[in-house]
């Protein structure tokens, strides 16, 4: 018995779907919920020793306040990037002879040794031992096998002697620090570079971490922003303005086009235009309508309505910068929904409007019993397709208050990622701005449903 071949086929052209929606969609959007609730750099993990191999001590946060208790300077590996915030000190690998005539060779800190002689480049040639100043301190300064005081001691020169500088190195500098965490007192090493030390340099505070967790941190600090909440409330109006005034005037156009008069194409030429219009573009447009030497005030003052050019785009004035921004987006984006009405009308069978028409049902009544139903399918696409860009109007807002009079949830998020540089919380803007879109969705769909659905779910 022959078995069924499967038929790949199908797959493979839903392969490069699958590739595009992982790459373009899912990656981006759980990468950004991910970065409003995931701190990357809360933690700053230490050391038991002052070396990133040794095993780790413990965590502190960011922020915390600590006691430095120690320091010691480590090489800085050739493939790391310096950054410009780590302390360093620099070492040199001196050579001479003591007074008895013998040789010595060893690494000191340059703050026990004084350049006297440099090359024409700066590098330092030759200097001598530093005296210690203090009764009670020992005069000999100590050499090391190595530019670490941790290593083997090879020699102990007197003050004022003379030494050749051989070689520099820089390092950077660790610190042994004790803090608190949890209750707990913690203590390690860490690098300069996540720390900051104060005047005093025996107490400092964590600027850094390199380990992340879970925080609602960002959210706080997005909920309590203090443009959060104008910025809902304009998006909200904005779309409750804007919505249903742009379904009246597509169906109107769509229905202006399904009678089919004559010239019937360009009402259709025409009706679309404004898809061509960028969103900044049109916020342009109106911007030069509604500023006070622009065409509105022009055509009031040649009708001799006003006397003067008056503003509109004022702190004063913000209900004519929201009049504006309604204006420009219901002229800029009714075409889009007009546009998927116009194809849930060409659906509908002829022979069902003359049906209607034949029984005596009027425009109106074709209208509300007939078209309406029928164009569900149609009305939940245009609905969630722009509700989703009522929520993300930004350019228009931008062009027409400068993002500052007036504010929305998408100005919001550009301006935490672009001029605060603050990307987790602007990711909470996206989050939030995403989450009123699935919500508004889910009701449109519950909502506008078709009598299959209906049915389905009896």
């Amino acid at each position: 018995m022959n078995s069924k071949k499967r038929n790949w086929t199908p797959y493979w052209l839903l392969l490069p779907s699958f590739i595009y929606l992982a790459l373009f969609f899912a990656y981006p959007m759980v990468r950004g919920l991910v970065l409003a609730v995931w701190d990357d750099e809360a933690l700053l993990p230490m050391r038991t020793e002052a070396t990133l191999n040794s095993p780790e001590s413990g965590n502190i946060h960011i922020g915390e306040q600590v006691e430095i208790l120690g320091r010691q300077g480590n090489l800085i590996p050739a493939d790391e990037e310096v950054v410009d915030n780590l302390l360093t000190e620099t070492w040199f690998r001196v050579e001479g002879e003591t007074e008895s005539g013998e040789a010595f060779s060893g690494w000191s800190s340059e703050t026990r040794i004084r350049v006297r002689e440099e090359a024409d480049d700066g590098t330092p040639l030759a200097g001598t031992v530093r005296t210690k100043l203090g009764s009670g301190a020992d005069p000999l300064t100590t050499l090391y096998s190595e530019p670490n005081e941790k290593s083997d001691v090879v020699a102990s020169v007197e003050p004022r002697t003379v030494v050749q500088i051989a070689e520099l190195t820089t390092l950077e500098l660790w610190f042994n620090i004790r803090g608190e965490e949890d209750g707990q007192v913690v203590e390690g090493w860490v690098p300069s570079r996540f720390l900051q030390i104060f005047e005093d340099e025996t107490r400092g505070r964590i600027d850094r971490g390199t380990a992340g967790e879970f925080t609602t941190e960002f959210i706080s600090k997005m909920v309590n922003d203090r443009f959060f909440w104008p910025a809902v409330r304009t998006t909200l109006l904005l779309m409750l303005l804007i919505i249903p005034a742009q379904f009246v005037l597509a169906i109107i156009m769509a229905l202006v086009i399904q009678a089919r008069l004559k010239f019937n194409s360009i009402f259709l030429y025409i009706f679309s235009i404004p898809l061509g219009v960028s969103d900044l573009a049109a916020g342009i447009l109106f911007f030069a309508i509604f500023t006070q030497n622009g065409l509105l005030n022009s055509v009031l003052q040649g009708l001799g309505l006003i006397d003067t050019a008056r503003p509109y785009l004022t702190n004063e004035t913000r209900y004519w910068i929201l009049i504006a921004i309604w204006l420009a987006e219901v002229w800029r984006a009714t075409s889009i929904v007009m546009v998927i009405v116009v194809s849930g009308l060409q659906a509908i069978s002829d022979e069902v409007l003359e049906a209607a028409e034949l029984f005596g049902a009027g425009l109106w009544d074709r209208i509300r019993y007939v078209i309406l139903p029928l164009l569900r399918p149609s009305l939940q696409v245009a609905l969630i397709l722009r509700t989703i860009l009522a929520l993300q109007v930004f350019a228009v807002v931008v062009a027409l208050s400068g993002g500052d009079v007036v504010t929305v949830l998408a100005n919001e998020t550009y301006r935490q990622y672009f001029e605060l540089r603050n990307n987790n919380v602007a990711a909470a803007y996206a989050g939030f701005i995403l989450l009123l879109s699935m919500i508004t969705s889910v009701i449109y769909l519950n909502a506008i449903r078709t009598q299959e659905e209906i049915e389905g779910d009896a």
